[in-house]
């Protein structure tokens, strides 16, 4: 069988599809009329659900400089996580891959820092960015290889790291250290980390103003342990005394009222987002520069939070860990002046994987090894007309039991217990008729549920890590 031919055949079995380049002459020229590619910055907040931002429902508390971008440019009121927890997530972002096929489909950890690395053939978005001239930066929580592997951020694309390496150690916002590319910078536990990753972050972002940038920020905030400055507390521990004297715990951390620290951390990344949207507007960047802003996953129930009280999954049912719409649909802003309609709202079905073929549609770089994204830069650009359509959005979880689930337009099927010997019965939800998920038609519909088994067959791509592996296959 020779290298075409296989190739056609790998394709056909993963369904998976090969970007070659393929923007259009007038993308093209839209990319670049200002005499350069436009900057990407990428804000991932970590586990704000999808009702945690003002734009999106949120009447607990304040987002300003998050809504001010919403008004400014575009909501996307589908748009969907990588996975359903932070490493998985941060792989399907950086690959184009879901997490059928991406290498991390877990949060596997290793002793003593750090998580399970993407292998060193790994293709992200910011070696694809850096091979077209574009200088990279990470700033915050990487999880997706300890120091020294093939999965440091400074080994999979990014010139600058600046963060937490390991997921276990963003437990805390006072760690012992973070890690500035490959040398350890102790922090004494003493020292409020977002704070110096968010000025790493503006630095990074001043320093590169004259040639094109990518701006990675995955940010800790609003993941547990809810830990923020008290300045930025206290105003809520007033109005939210019904719950003072409540008390959380998390990796150790007593945190007293979770609810005021909750909204606490929420105002203080609210304004560090206005902070990097002055900055460029400060360096008239701003018609040159896409801003995201979003989540990795649904809203957490650690460390004493009450997302039932913000209401933070929106109308939708489920939290972290779950793959029911309240577990993987997140909020997502994007912001670009002059390209992004003001107050715009799509409905376009999106993904953490369509970001890497989006930045590289905007980059003018061809895309040659097999992804799962498809771009949405004609919806930023306001072309609908030319947007391409996901045949369907698929997730696997191997935690609780395993997990796996597909959106099929206006279908929803989740199936539980995957790595029992004997799976629960998929179950099948109409969204249009039942967006909270509360009652499975499965059985009303035969002809659908064919073919969802015929989807989550195609989907699911063999794991050489066992543990990612379904009963059947090991």
């Amino acid at each position: 069988m020779g290298t075409d031919v296989s190739r056609r055949h790998f394709l056909a079995l993963t369904g998976l599809t090969v970007l070659t380049g393929c923007k259009s002459l007038r993308q093209q020229a839209d990319a670049q009329d200002t005499g350069q590619r436009p900057n990407i910055i990428y804000i991932l907040l970590d586990d704000a659900g999808y009702g945690d931002f003002g734009c999106f429902g949120q009447k607990q508390f304040d987002t300003p400089n998050i809504d001010r971008l919403a008004q400014e440019g575009m909501r996307f009121t589908q748009h969907y996580s990588g996975s359903t927890v932070c490493a998985p997530s941060r792989c399907a972002l950086m690959t184009g891959l879901h997490t059928g096929h991406c290498y991390i489909r877990g949060n596997r950890e290793i002793k003593p820092e750090g998580q399970e690395p993407l292998p060193d053939y790994a293709v992200t978005v910011a070696q694809l960015l850096r091979q077209a001239g574009y200088t990279t930066g990470a700033f915050g929580k990487w999880g997706l290889g300890n120091p020294g592997s093939a999965g440091e951020p400074n080994q999979q694309g990014f010139d600058e790291f600046f963060g937490y390496n390991c997921q276990r150690q963003a437990h805390t916002y006072y760690p012992p250290h973070l890690w500035h590319n490959h040398r350890k910078v102790p922090l004494g536990g003493k020292t409020y980390a977002h704070d110096l990753i968010t000025s790493r972050a503006l630095a990074f972002i001043r320093s590169h103003a004259a040639k094109p940038f990518f701006c990675y920020m995955p940010v800790t905030i609003p993941h547990a342990a809810l830990q923020a400055p008290e300045a930025y507390v206290a105003p809520f521990r007033e109005r939210f005394s019904q719950f003072e004297g409540q008390e959380g715990r998390y990796a150790g951390t007593r945190i007293k009222n979770p609810v005021a620290a909750f909204a606490g951390m929420m105002k203080k990344i609210d304004e560090d987002v206005g902070r990097v949207r002055d900055l460029v507007k400060k360096l008239d960047i701003a018609r040159n520069t896409l801003i995201i802003v979003t989540s990795d996953n649904g809203p957490h129930l650690e460390g004493g939070h009450n997302p039932q009280f913000f209401d933070s999954n929106g109308p939708w049912t489920g939290f972290k860990r779950d793959l029911t719409e309240g577990g993987i649909r997140v909020p997502m802003v994007a912001w670009w002046p002059g390209k992004v309609i003001s107050g715009s709202q799509t409905d376009h079905m999106s993904a953490f994987w369509d970001f890497l073929p989006t930045a590289c549609d905007m980059a003018g770089v061809q895309i040659q090894n097999p992804i799962d994204g498809i771009s949405f830069l004609p919806t930023l650009l306001g072309r609908s007309h030319e947007q391409k359509e996901h045949p369907y959005l698929y997730w696997e979880f191997h935690e609780q039991g395993g997990k796996r689930a597909l959106r099929w337009g206006k279908w929803k099927a989740i199936q539980l217990k995957m790595h029992a010997s004997k799976p629960e019965p998929i179950q099948l939800f109409d969204l249009e008729q039942d967006p909270i998920e509360a009652h499975s038609v499965a059985q009303q519909e035969p002809e659908i549920m064919a073919q969802v088994q015929r989807i989550f067959a195609q989907a699911h791509g063999r794991s050489t890590f066992k543990a990612w592996q379904w009963p059947h296959e090991r």
